[in-house]
């Protein structure tokens, strides 16, 4: 397995004990244990996971799912045909829902059966509360009859819990299902997805659709079995609540039914907010994906500031409307809080006030408040549900969208000019053609066209044999780098030596720490261009194909490499020499040697003949070769390997850092209201058992109305109490969670701008835009509702009966231990989840960048076996995680049930002593703690899930910063007025524990001094060192007299100026791409414009200097990229220059004219070249 260096795949694989567990192992997950307790003693890692069960692989799943989604497809494809066009808009859904369905049909089934049984069960207790309670009153029956209700239910509770579990196990694992073929699907659809409609969508957003989307049909599975069991719940409990008050219900009925188009505006009100939240995320993450892919260059141009303020004012907007969607969930808190005591006290009102003779004894109000708390779930769940729904279908258009596309026919773009015009070929087998051209003439377009990347308006394009593809920008997989070239094929050890040896890889080789097994970062972040470039022609060769599509392979390496890989490799004598080659090339030194030359002029071909028939129309440049061979120290091999394990305990500090970003106040405040409200929830259950009593007193008497009115308005008064005590706590923490996110955001965007190079280098970029996209989300104020409600219920409990409290010990310490060992078990298999997804996203991320090579070799069944492994991976550890959660349940709910059976008991025991007000609130009280002790636990650990994510903001928050930005040591305004450059022995290494990779440079660079530097690695480190991007071990660099390293960075990089290798744009205006401060005016733009030669281009774009570029500039030829990062030198204006191989990807007659501008208008500059043509520093003066 390629992408995921963490595992060894074929390790050896645990069976599942699950097989073979016993029916009651299987009821009560003990077969789980050993699990949990190898968690508890040490962090698990993924060779602890168990293998799937056959049916759960993702390959099984995916087939079921593939099948039963054509079956659909066909028969959907005969009912399109006959209905008409407009129904386009609904097909997505109409085929996604019903192939889940179908294909997850067994599951579903299962499931719904054994929710029935759980909704009859809930409505024994509420019955036997009510014996309980008349047994109490009736001090002659017998003392067994109590017993037997105790025992009851107790076997009651426990059934429903058994049963509970089962469903909730089958529901998350039809989720995870579901997520399995949802991702598997987009995945495969990516791999065919065309060019045109790779340009809507770009890498991000599809990864991002991979995550979000399936992850939220993940939870809308869950709740599918709600839609019909909330409406069957909530007739039940009415029908029983109609039993025990009469007609007085409908009062309470009539509140609730009030109350759901209340709550439904809420949901709809809030899934708007919601949609804007993501849009305003998306946008904010693809700026943030954009710093990370050009941090090189923001740090060259001392542009971050820029970004930065870009960012946060994106974040602002995020943060309103996430204040606004607060705001509107603690209005819905409140309503759901008040529900219960508005309810109960509407149809107790009614119920007394309707006639005298309705009196309210502890049998009637207890066993209606155990109905109302039953039907508070469903009432609670419907609108939510409405919401998730929506929520759902909205995913469904998206995933719609990559899923079911039809045939089309492309250019680049479909509306755009055609970039290739009436091209024919004929090109004879085993011949080697050169393609040339100017930059933007379609060469490139040619390839793709070629590999049917293009779309075509008219012609047909017929190639013989398997291809090969080598792209102008080289496409690293984060794999070591003999898997980069074999890409999949079989190991033939001497082929694959006399590629490497053509591919001039050796020296490389001996250079890098684990020879051909270096792990290769991610998009190659540990090789130079020019390495790359030779891996990706190193594949195409070992692949032996019959037609090999080469993209100028040669510009991003020296001459004389390149002289190499022409004569071992591509040319007459090299290793392609018997197969058919079509070669792009700026190399005039090739061409003598070629067959055939096809000259393209603005996407016609003006010539096609041999080299000496073009002879005529082209002038020659002699080519000598420099060799120069100096080491170049790699990014060591163990970075990759580093995912960093957290440690078990979340340290308490991290809490107190983030209750501090939330501000002590209202953190105080907030809780304080929380305790009134439970405090006024138990008077008023309280007052209500005192209430019944009244039946006993004024038992065969009229009741009084004064007394009457009295209780029901203080029972109104504390229900009303809590719901605005609950409302104002929500308030002030919803403001404290999100000034803490503001702080946390801001201290980890500054951070991360101000950190070294190193890091970049050395960290995936998932990884650092994982920390940026999640954020804290409200657990804090669930949580504290719970602990308050089950300390509230023990407290009940104790004080109706007093020897409660002996079992309260005991009982906690056990829960206390279950907690704990769960904790860690569940923590540990989360954080493998979530180490095990990230190779998902970074496959497929890899996938979609490099899909033109992977269609070219074929390789699409690869990639989609590769995607399959790496999914199973993951679910090995989602499927114990979940596992985990039903493991915990059980044991909890055993907990709660037998908080119940000794409620009862000791209510049996002590009958004499106790009156019956008591008794029920007791009891109903209990029967309410097996849910709220779930609710603990889960939100417990919930919370410490989620305080990882401060943990990991703030770890990302310490790491050591690069040299302040700006010191107190200002230089000149006009420095530097010369450009007088001195290194002296100076000493320089990529990382404290590195060789070195400058060995005491010492030398004088005059002012207005053209110097070409030459050589075959350690040149670009030579220009880190005087950006200060790699800090001296010894020595220094003195610019006009003034050490560099005694300025701030800012003051530093703000007055040189460098075109940097490969040519990074950031999505947004071409304006902003040029002059993201908006100090120049368009004058000034257009006129570097011109001297860039593109002011004719952006002149014909319809929104000139407002056109918007694509993500890294992928709308743009990559010439124009470079043309354009010279115009950005140009507005700079300062006095040195340094060009990094700014002219590798331009064409000989585009290089001159960089050449002529940067002679004319950087003739008073000192200019630095690093270069791999000898033409291009010709006129260097050194």
């Amino acid at each position: 397995m390629h992408s995921c260096p963490i595992y060894n795949f074929l390790s050896n694989s645990l069976q599942n004990p699950e097989a073979r567990a016993t029916f009651l192992s299987r009821i009560t997950f003990n077969w789980f244990n050993s699990m949990v307790i190898k968690g508890y003693k040490r962090p698990l890692v993924q060779e602890d996971m168990w293998d799937l069960n056959e049916k759960d692989s993702s390959q099984a799943i995916c087939q079921g799912f593939e099948d039963i989604m054509e079956e659909t497809g066909k028969k959907k494809e005969k009912k399109k045909k006959k209905k008409k066009k407009d129904s386009e808009s609904e097909y997505p859904n109409s085929w996604l829902v019903p192939t889940i369905a179908k294909t997850f049909k067994g599951v579903l089934l299962e499931s719904a059966f054994f929710k029935l049984i759980q909704d009859l069960l809930s409505f024994a207790s509420p019955q036997l509360l009510k014996l309980m309670i008349s047994f109490t009153q009736d001090k002659s029956s017998h003392a067994w009859t109590g017993y037997l209700y105790a025992v009851l239910l107790l076997v009651v509770a426990f059934l429903q819990s058994v049963i509970l579990q089962q469903y909730f196990q089958r529901c998350f694992i039809l989720g995870m299902k579901v997520r399995t073929a949802l991702m598997a699907a987009v995945y495969k659809k990516a791999l065919v997805v065309s060019n045109d409609s790779r340009k809507e969508s770009t890498a991000g957003e599809i990864v991002n659709l991979m995550s979000a989307d399936a992850q939220r049909f993940n939870d809308v599975t869950n709740f599918i079995h709600l839609l019909w069991s909330c409406p069957l719940q909530i007739a039940l409990a009415i029908a029983f609540l109609w039993i025990e008050l009469g007609p007085s219900v409908l009062a309470g009925l009539l509140v609730m039914v009030l109350m759901v188009p209340i709550n439904g505006w809420l949901a709809t009100k809030s899934r708007k907010l919601q949609k804007e939240i993501l849009m305003k995320h998306y946008k904010r993450m693809k700026i943030v994906n954009d710093i990370l892919n050009g941090i090189k260059v923001l740090k060259y141009y001392a542009w971050e500031s820029s970004f930065e303020a870009q960012v946060q004012e994106i974040r602002e907007q995020e943060l309103k409307v996430m204040r606004k969607f607060a705001y509107l969930s603690s209005v819905s808190t409140f309503i759901f809080s008040c529900a219960p005591a508005i309810v109960s006290l509407a149809t107790f009102a009614v119920f007394v006030s309707v006639s005298p003779d309705n009196i309210l004894d502890a049998e009637k109000a207890f066993t209606s408040i155990s109905l109302f708390n039953i039907l508070r779930f469903p009432l609670a769940m419907l609108p939510q549900l409405i919401s998730i729904m929506v929520q759902m279908l909205s995913s469904l258009l998206e995933l719609g969208a990559a899923v079911s596309m039809t045939d089309g026919t492309y250019a680049w773009e479909r509306e755009t000019e055609p970039v290739l015009k009436n091209v024919s070929l004929d090109i004879k087998p085993g011949r080697l053609v050169a393609v040339v051209g100017a930059v933007g003439s379609g060469k490139t377009s040619l390839i793709s066209a070629l590999l049917g990347e293009l779309h075509s308006l008219k012609g047909r394009i017929n190639i013989k044999g398997s291809v090969a593809f080598v792209p102008q920008q080289a496409w690293i997989q984060n794999a070591t780098l003999k898997d980069n070239v074999l890409f999949g094929s079989d190991v033939n050890e001497e082929r694959y030596r006399s590629v490497v040896e053509g591919c001039a890889l050796g020296p490389d080789l001996d250079l890098l720490p684990g020879r051909d097994q270096t792990e290769i970062g991610e998009k190659g972040i540990n090789l130079s261009g020019g390495q790359k470039q030779r891996v990706s022609l190193a594949r195409a060769v070992y692949s032996s194909a019959d037609v090999y599509f080469l993209d100028d392979p040669l510009s991003a390496v020296d001459s004389h490499v390149g002289k190499h890989l022409f004569e071992r490799v591509i040319g007459p004598k090299g290793l392609l020499k018997d197969k058919t080659r079509i070669l792009v090339t700026h190399g005039i030194s090739f061409l003598p040697y070629v067959d055939e030359i096809v000259v393209l002029v603005n996407g016609v071909v003006s010539e096609v003949g041999s080299y000496d028939g073009l002879r005529a129309s082209k002038g020659l440049f002699r080519f000598e070769s420099i060799s120069l061979i100096t080491s170049r120290g790699g990014v060591d091999d163990k970075f990759l390997s580093a995912c960093v394990r957290e440690c078990m305990c979340v340290k308490f500090s991290v809490y107190l850092q983030y209750l501090r970003s939330m501000g002590w106040c209202l953190v105080t405040w907030s809780f304080l209201f929380y305790f009134i409200q439970n405090v006024a929830i138990i008077g008023q259950n309280v007052w209500l058992s005192d209430w019944t009593d009244d039946s006993v007193e004024y038992f065969n008497t009229t009741y009084p109305n004064h007394i009457r009115d009295t209780r029901i308005g203080v029972f109104g008064a504390l229900g009303v109490a809590q719901g605005f005590l609950v409302f104002l706590g929500t308030i002030l923490l919803a403001d404290g969670s999100i000034s803490a996110s503001r702080t946390l955001h801001t201290s980890l965007l500054s951070n991360i701008l101000k950190v070294p190079m190193m890091f970049f280098d050395t960290t995936p970029s998932g990884r650092i835009v994982n920390r940026f996209a999640k954020m804290i989300p409200m657990s804090f104020r669930s949580w504290i509702l719970c602990l308050l409600g089950v300390l509230g219920t023990l407290f009940v409990i104790c004080l109706a009966t007093p020897i409660f409290t002996a079992v309260v010990v005991p009982m906690a310490v056990i829960y206390y231990f279950v907690q704990r060992f769960y904790v860690a078990t569940s923590r540990q298999l989360r954080r493998l989840d979530s180490v095990s997804r990230s190779p998902i996203y970074s496959h497929f991320g890899e996938t979609v960048s490099g899909l033109s090579v992977i269609r070219a070799y074929g390789h699409q069944q690869r990639f989609l076996k590769q995607n399959e492994d790496t999914i199973d991976q993951n679910l090995k550890s989602v499927y114990p995680w979940i596992v985990s959660n039903r493991w915990l349940a059980m044991r909890l709910e055993s907990l709660g049930n037998l908080v119940v059976f000794f409620s009862a008991l000791f209510a049996v025991i002590s009958r004499d002593s106790l009156n019956s007000g008591l008794v029920g609130l007791s009891i109903s009280y209990a029967l309410n703690v097996t849910q709220t002790l779930n609710w603990l636990v889960r939100m417990t650990s919930e919370l410490e899930t989620n305080i990882v994510a401060v943990e990991r903001v703030r770890e990302y928050v310490e790491i050591k910063n690069e040299a302040p930005w700006i010191t107190t040591n200002h230089p000149p305004d006009d420095w530097p007025t010369d450009g007088n450059i001195h290194f002296e022995n100076y000493k320089v290494r990529y990382r404290p524990e590195l060789e070195l990779i400058l060995h005491g440079i010492t030398c004088d660079i005059q002012s207005t001094e053209k110097i070409g530097l030459v050589g075959r690695t350690g040149k670009s480190s030579l220009t880190n060192c005087l950006f200060r991007i790699i800090e001296a071990s010894e020595g220094q660099i003195l610019v006009d007299g003034i050490d560099i390293s005694t300025l701030g960075l800012h003051d530093l990089r703000s007055r040189l100026t460098i075109i940097p290798q490969d040519p990074v744009l950031f999505s947004g205006t071409l304006r902003m791409n040029l002059d993201p401060f908006e100090k120049s005016s368009d004058e000034e733009i257009w006129t570097v414009l011109e001297l860039a030669h593109l002011k004719d281009y952006v002149r014909g774009l319809p929104t000139g200097l407002q056109h918007e570029v694509s993500e890294g500039g992928e709308n743009l030829s990559v010439g124009q990229r470079q043309l354009l990062c010279l115009a950005r030198a140009l507005l700079r204006k300062s006095r040195i220059l340094i060009l990094d191989e700014a002219t590798a990807a331009v064409d000989l007659e585009t290089d001159d004219l960089i050449q002529n501008t940067i002679r004319t208008e950087f003739s008073h500059c000192t200019v630095l070249t690093i270069a791999h043509r000898l033409n291009t520093i010709l006129d260097s003066s050194r």
